[in-house]
């Protein structure tokens, strides 16, 4: 299995996929921090990789997304993109709807 399959096996399983520096009970960076409120916010369960913990998966994630920065949120196998375009979804109402409707 290919990083890429192992990426995309966890994408298509979870709803809501996150990932992240750290573990959403101990995020890693500031960003990572708050794209766990945000997701807590809009009360959805979600699964998270820790990418500091598999070197493999940090730079698959960046490969697979084609977009160069962690935290990225993946919403039904659909990426849709770092912490700042979350807090932006979020802030508008948008990123509830995505979820919601998933």
């Amino acid at each position: 299995m290919t990083i890429k399959d192992t990426i995309s096996e966890q994408v298509s399983s979870n709803k809501v996929m996150l990932y992240m520096k750290g573990t959403p009970q101990f995020p890693q960076c500031g960003f990572s921090g708050k794209a766990v409120q945000i997701l807590q916010a809009c009360e959805t369960e979600f699964g998270s990789a820790d990418v500091l913990a598999d070197p493999d998966i940090r730079q698959g994630i960046k490969d697979f997304s084609n977009w160069p920065t962690v935290p990225q949120l993946y919403v039904n196998g659909q990426f849709v993109g770092g912490c700042d375009i979350m807090i932006e979804m979020y802030e508008n109402g948008e990123l509830q709807k995505v979820i919601n409707g998933a």
